[in-house]
């Protein structure tokens, strides 16, 4: 396989596997362990969930800018 092709697919690949890997953490956090949801008023962990969820969130689209920011240089 060529090396560009390989580079193109190791970035697709590392892509959905952060995506699904940040997906994941966020929503168990959120919706399973139940700290997105406020019920009567805001607790601490709502709080504290939102605050990552923006960290984590300005974290993976960093991520995402390191991973995709070169160009890969396929030659015609």
């Amino acid at each position: 396989m060529d090396p560009e092709v390989m580079a193109f697919l190791n970035r697709i690949s590392r892509t959905i596997g952060f995506t699904l890997l940040w997906m994941g953490l966020n929503s168990t956090l959120g919706i399973m362990l139940g700290y997105a949801f406020v019920e009567a008023d805001w607790q601490w962990f709502n709080y504290l969930y939102y605050i990552f969820l923006l960290i984590s969130s300005v974290g993976y689209l960093f991520l995402l800018y390191k991973i995709w920011k070169d160009p890969i240089g396929f030659n015609h």
